[in-house]
C-alpha cells in the first residue's frame, strides 16, 4: 500500500472524524480506510488514534503528525500542480459544490462542454443549500450566495444577484399583496423560510427609504431545499425571498407576482469559493475560469426574462 495514500487517508479520517467518512469520501471501504491507518501506526510505531465503538479520537502524536502530514500532501499536490501546468491535458477528480438552484440551473448545464474541453478531469458536483466546509468535505471549489462565514477562503467574485419576494395569484386574492416590509410583519403573512442549521429564528434583510433593515418573519413552512419553497409559493402557501434568475420564468408567466416591492430584498454577491492550497491546482483555476462568465451571463439573460 502506498505510503503516500495512508497519509491522505489518515488526514480525511482526522479531518472527518470517522474511519466511515473518510472512506466514503475517499471512495474506499471502512475495512480499507482501517487497514491504511493501522499500517502509518505500525510504521510510526504510534497509536494516531483512539477507538472505541462509539468514538474516534486522535492522539498527541495523532494531532502532532496532523501538520506534518498537511505539510506532505501540500507539497505533493504543488509539485503535481508544476507538472500539469506544463501538460495541455490535466487529469483528475475536480469536487465542487453549489446550492440546490445555482447547481442545478448555473453550473450542471456547462459541466458538460467543461468534461469535453478537458476530458481527463472528472467533475464530482454536490448541491446543497446548506453551508459547506471545504476543507472538512474535501472540495475544491464551492459557488456561494452571500458572505462567506469563513473569512479565510479566498473568493472570486461572479455577479451581484437581484433578489425578490413572490407569491402567487391564489395566495395574493386570498392574503392581499403586501406593499412592503411592515406589511409582511402587520397583516402577518405566511413567509416560506430556508432553514440553515442552528438558525433559531428568520430575518429578511430589506431595503427601505431608512437603509437597509431587517425584518423578523415567521411562517408555517421551512424547508432546507430552495427549489421547494419555489414550489410551495407557485401552490399559493405564501410568501418567498428567491434570487431573481431562479424564479424569472415564473414571473414572466404570471404564475408568481413581485411583492412588497416598496421594501425589496437586499442583493446578494454570488462567489467561488476556494482555499490557498486549491488554487494551485490547475483543475480548479481552469474550472473556475470556464464558468464564471458562463454563469454571469446565465444569471443576466434569466433575470431579464422577468
Amino acid at each position: 500500500m502506498s505510503y503516500l495514500e495512508n497519509i491522505r487517508t489518515f488526514v480525511r479520517v482526522y479531518e472527518l472524524g470517522s474511519m466511515s467518512a473518510a472512506g466514503r469520501d475517499l471512495r474506499i471501504s471502512p475495512a480499507v480506510t482501517s487497514a491504511r491507518i493501522s499500517q502509518l501506526e505500525d510504521h510510526l510505531s504510534v497509536r494516531l488514534f483512539q477507538r472505541t465503538t462509539r468514538s474516534l479520537t486522535p492522539t498527541a502524536q495523532g494531532k502532532a503528525f496532523y501538520g506534518g502530514a498537511c505539510s506532505v500532501l501540500d507539497a505533493v499536490s504543488y509539485a503535481e500542480a508544476q507538472v500539469m501546468e506544463l501538460t495541455e491535458n490535466p487529469k483528475g477528480q475536480l469536487h465542487v459544490a453549489a446550492p440546490l438552484g445555482v447547481g442545478r440551473r448555473l453550473i450542471a448545464p456547462h459541466v458538460p462542454a467543461f468534461t469535453t474541453d478537458y476530458p481527463l478531469i472528472d467533475v464530482r458536483l454536490r448541491m446543497t443549500d446548506r453551508n459547506v466546509d471545504l476543507t472538512a468535505e474535501g472540495l475544491d471549489l464551492a459557488f456561494h450566495l452571500g458572505q462567506p462565514a469563513d473569512s479565510n477562503l479566498r473568493q472570486r467574485k461572479i455577479a451581484e444577484v437581484t433578489r425578490v419576494l413572490v407569491a402567487s395569484p391564489n395566495y395574493i386574492a386570498s392574503r392581499g399583496r403586501p406593499a412592503d416590509g411592515k406589511a409582511l410583519i402587520k397583516d402577518k403573512h405566511e413567509c416560506l423560510n430556508l432553514r440553515f442549521p442552528g438558525a433559531t429564528e428568520f430575518q429578511w434583510q430589506l431595503q427601505t427609504d431608512n437603509g437597509p433593515q431587517r425584518f423578523r418573519v415567521q411562517g408555517r413552512l421551512e424547508s432546507d431545499d430552495g427549489d421547494v419553497l419555489t414550489d410551495w409559493a407557485l401552490s399559493g402557501q405564501g410568501v418567498a425571498m428567491k434570487p431573481r434568475f431562479e424564479v424569472a420564468e415564473h414571473i414572466a408567466s404570471g404564475a408568481l407576482v413581485v411583492v412588497a416591492e416598496r421594501t425589496p430584498p437586499m442583493p446578494v454577491q454570488m462567489s467561488c469559493l476556494y482555499t490557498h492550497r486549491r488554487h494551485q491546482d490547475p483543475k480548479t483555476r481552469l474550472f473556475m475560469e470556464f464558468m464564471v462568465d458562463r454563469v454571469a451571463n446565465a444569471i443576466r439573460t434569466a433575470e431579464s426574462l422577468s
